[in-house]
Parts: structure tokens; sequence; C-alpha cells
């Protein structure tokens, strides 16, 4: 149970800086995601043999109720993962730039730097040469490595944390969905939620909105390198 706290958390005791990857490593108007939201619909429509419109609907119950569309259709249709995850993360990644500035903030953090992902290692792996930023992180915990578990399931948390020997009491997480952020601040972590600016003419769901305002949310920002450039001034590095 989460509980509020007098002030949110802070950032000196931080050893590990942990990053979901899709929409808080790079601003979410370039619509990437949107790519992977498309194929997934395409997905399931000839999956399921429906109409896009039905395919939408399901695309978005699914995701809402189990973290992941594809988590959905395990669990309902008996879908084998690996075609579906191969399919859906067959992208363009050209819209992604070079980010200079997260970079050299990156760099200047004290400590590990993984990413928390419920996309496949080559998607991410993509992204990050892309911004160029691969080299500042040690490791990705992708949905093979958390046996196809997606964030919010409190047992992804875990396996992440046992896998990369994270004490959770001396992390950061930041994350551009309020509800994955939760279960890291009731392990301990310091919760930072990137909300994009122009998020809510992009984003479709309502729920996706929400929790800017929750207890376990202990920082809000709409720009992550702003943020991590004051966070880094205020602690003098």
């Amino acid at each position: 149970m989460v509980t509020d706290s007098s002030a949110p958390r802070g950032f000196g005791h931080v050893e590990t800086w942990v990053f979901d990857l899709d929409n808080t490593l790079y601003p979410h108007h370039l619509n990437l995601w949107q790519q992977v939201d498309e194929r997934i619909r395409t997905y399931v429509s000839g999956f399921l043999k429906v109409s896009k419109e039905e395919a939408f609907r399901v695309q978005k119950d699914y995701y809402k109720r189990y973290g992941t569309t594809m988590r959905g259709l395990m669990a309902e249709h008996g879908l084998k993962p690996d075609d579906y995850l191969e399919f859906v993360h067959e992208i363009d990644h050209s819209p992604l730039v070079p980010n200079p500035a997260l970079g050299a903030a990156l760099e200047r953090l004290p400590g590990r730097k993984l990413i928390l992902t419920n996309g496949t290692r080559k998607h991410a792996e993509n992204v990050m040469r892309r911004l160029e930023v691969h080299h500042h992180f040690e490791d990705v915990f992708d949905i093979a490595a958390a046996d196809l578990d997606p964030k919010p399931l409190p047992r992804v948390y875990e396996r992440f944390l046992a896998r990369h020997t994270v004490d959770a009491k001396k992390a950061a997480m930041f994350e551009d969905l309020a509800r994955n952020l939760e279960t890291p601040y009731a392990l301990g972590m310091t919760t930072v939620l990137v909300v994009p600016e122009g998020q809510r003419e992009v984003f479709r769901e309502h729920w996706e909105l929400e929790g800017r305002d929750a207890v376990y949310v202990d920082y809000v920002t709409e720009n992550i390198v702003s943020f991590l450039e004051n966070l880094l001034a205020k602690l003098r590095l």
C-alpha cells in the first residue's frame, strides 16, 4: 500500500538510474511509438481475423488490462510472442536524431544507468544508437528478460532488481506512464514522471494521462534533459 509523504524523495543517495525507453528518452511528438501502435493493430487484425476497428478496441482493452496487448493475446488467444515482437518493432527509427545534451547529462549522472522497457532489446538498442546515448547504459532489461511479463506487474521490477543487483532504496526511476511508477515507489525508488509537451494531442487513452498527482510520483517533468541538467546543478555535479 502506497502512503503519502510530506515531501518528494531526493536524489543525493541515488546510485542507480533506471529509465523507461519509449516516450521517455525521446520526445513523444516524434510519434515513434505511434508506428509501433499501428503495427500492433495490423497484427491483431490479421491474427484474430477482425476489422481494424475491432482490432483497435481489442488492442487498447488488452493494453489497459494486461500491461501490453501481447500479454492479452497470449492469455486469451494462445499467441506465440516471437513473431509478434519482431513484427511490431519493425519501424522507421529515422525520426530520432542524436541528442548530445541528453548524452552529456547521462554521462554526468553518478552511478549506473539501466533501461527497463516493455519493448525488445533490439528496439531499445536501435533507439539508443540513433540518440547516440547507448554507451552510457550498462544494460537493457527488456520484455524477454522479464519472461514476457510487462510493467506494471510487481514481479517485473523484482526480476529487474535481482538480475542487476539494484538496491531499490538507492535508485531512481524515470517513466512516461504514472501507473508504472507505483511499484518502484513502493520499493523505495525516487520516481519521475516524464510527460512531454503536446502529449494530450497524441495520446488516445484518457487513463494514460492520469497519475500526475499520485502520491507515488515524486516529480513531474515535460523535458527530461532540462530536468537532468537542473538536478545535476543542484547536486553540484
